[in-house]
């Protein structure tokens, strides 16, 4: 029997999957049925673009409905302020020091809840994986797409 892979997400992702999951069910996918059913009042459905431009859109929001529902399925919500330890954990914000000893700070979270901008990295991107047990002190390497980049981990922190 195949075990089904937990998807460690943050409170604020899982509702972000929720809320998204709610408005195309509740929202979206009456749209689309009310066009296809307009559409079909046009008559001949073999030339109607109307048609088949409804049925498409119905077939990837209901593929993104079945996507949403499989990862609500699987997610195991974390709250880091539960978390301690000295080991860089997921739902662990960091703080490293780049090549030029200037600090940057992450937050290991979720692929759903992933900006960079926001200093919110995967636990699945390069950077996540190269962080995820390490301690204060150590040195990372890890390689990008840019090339390779050094950090050392100045702080962990579980907030």
């Amino acid at each position: 029997m195949a075990t089904i892979e937990k998807m460690p997400m943050l409170a604020e992702g899982h509702k972000l999957i929720s809320d998204e999951l709610h408005r195309l069910k509740t929202i979206e996918r009456p749209e689309i049925i009310d066009s296809i059913e307009e559409a079909r009042a046009h008559g001949d459905l073999s030339e109607n673009a109307e048609y088949h431009a409804a049925k498409e859109r119905q077939g990837q929001v209901e593929a993104t409905i079945a996507d949403l529902e499989d990862r609500m399925s699987r997610a195991m919500v974390i709250d880091p302020t539960t978390l301690s330890g000295d080991k860089v954990v997921f739902g662990a914000t960091v703080r490293l020091l780049d090549e030029d000893e200037k600090p940057v700070t992450y937050q290991i979270v979720g692929q759903m809840e992933a900006d960079a901008k926001q200093g919110r990295i995967s636990y699945n991107s390069p950077l996540g994986r190269a962080l995820i047990g390490r301690k204060v002190g150590d040195d990372v390497e890890v390689t990008v797409p840019s090339g390779d980049r050094y950090y050392a981990v100045e702080k962990i922190e579980f907030i």
